[in-house]
């Protein structure tokens, strides 16, 4: 939880944006955000409103207004047990339509309505229709990173934090062809971490037919994230050369060759756990930049590579004004299809049970 989560007066409020943000983000910048952290604060209040904050939010934002931060697993499973009537997700558009899945009776806010994600618009459902009339009986596994018409063409979803323990009770419970989507790169990191085939959906019918009936296989979709697939082994090159002792950690959605160089793959939670509990001289993350600074402000005491310059745009979109504005205005709500909506609840409820 946000350490501003319990009512903090204008003068506590800028007392803990200074000091949590100082060398992060500039004297002056912090102090024209006091205010308006400050009103969302208040009127969150007012309104019985949560704001769920992803770790990829922009450090202003994220050390002052959230009540819970994380990744999009652990904001799943807080949307679903919360109490509040107003549901603000300081997060991309289909992270708010996960909050209203589950939450269907709840407003549902996301501060800006171009907060899209290139993976959620990767794939679409008749994507997902036509894939799985091209390999009938095949159990389908949908990135949490998808619209609700895409979920609720699927059997599971899951993120990042839990797509292998999700790929696994699949594979224990006997099933040998899994269509993994939209992320190719998550798809086969995942498959390359339980040891299992991969191949693009795309592939030719000889490569198909050269694995047997009988092994597990995975089958991927082309889409990528925009900012992940842009990191490259020379990135990790650079990272060594210049701080030869740092841990590198890296998000599954990054290419492959970038995987098998870094010394750790994983989740943003798992990346964020490890900078917290494992000592190292040094840390560099290969993901959304803002999340290197969120964490230099909240573990003052480690040092971090700062020297990403990979911004998602889409996150950018969100904002401490837009969020004032969203919850002013109760603008941008998310409003879903009740038969999509109930068909998406499956496949989500299942990824929450394999945490």
């Amino acid at each position: 939880m946000n350490t501003l989560q319990v009512r903090a007066s204008l003068d506590e409020t800028r007392k803990f944006m200074h000091e949590r943000l100082q060398g992060i983000v500039p004297e002056i910048e912090i102090e024209a955000k006091v205010e308006i952290a400050h009103g969302i604060n208040e009127l969150k209040h007012e309104m019985n409103a949560v704001i769920l904050g992803h770790n990829y939010m922009e450090p202003a934002l994220y050390h002052s207004i959230p009540d819970y931060t994380g990744d999009s697993l652990q904001l799943s499973s807080i949307a679903a047990r919360t109490t509040a009537d107003i549901i603000v997700f300081c997060g991309v558009w289909f992270m708010g339509e996960t909050a209203k899945i589950l939450n269907p009776g709840k407003t549902v806010l996301v501060p800006s309505e171009k907060a899209g994600c290139s993976l959620a618009e990767g794939i679409t459902a008749a994507d997902i229709r036509n894939l799985k009339e091209k390999f009938p009986g095949a159990v389908v596994v949908t990135y949490v990173n998808t619209y609700a018409d895409a979920k609720a063409e699927s059997d599971y979803c899951c993120t990042s934090g839990n797509a292998d323990k999700v790929l696994t009770k699949l594979i224990e419970e006997g099933h040998k062809r899994i269509i993994f989507l939209p992320d190719a790169y998550l798809a086969e990191n995942t498959a390359t971490q339980l040891g299992l085939p991969y191949l693009d959906s795309e592939a030719d019918e000889a490569r198909f037919a050269a694995i047997s009936k009988d092994q597990p296989l995975v089958i991927g979709w082309k889409a990528k994230c925009e900012v992940h697939e842009l990191f490259t082994p020379e990135d990790v090159a650079n990272i060594r050369k210049q701080y030869a002792d740092a841990v590198i950690l890296a998000h599954p959605e990054c290419p492959p060759e970038v995987i098998d160089l870094v010394d750790k793959s994983g989740s943003t939670k798992a990346m964020v756990d490890y900078v917290r509990d494992k000592d190292a001289p040094w840390y560099a993350l290969l993901t959304e930049c803002s999340m290197g600074d969120n964490l230099a402000a909240e573990f003052p005491h480690r040092k971090l590579v700062r020297a990403c310059t990979l911004r998602c745009k889409h996150m950018n979109y969100i904002t401490l004004e837009d969020t004032l504005n969203a919850l002013k205005n109760k603008q941008y709500q998310v409003e879903l299809d009740e038969e999509i909506r109930k068909q998406a609840l499956i496949p989500i409820q299942r990824m929450l049970e394999i945490q």
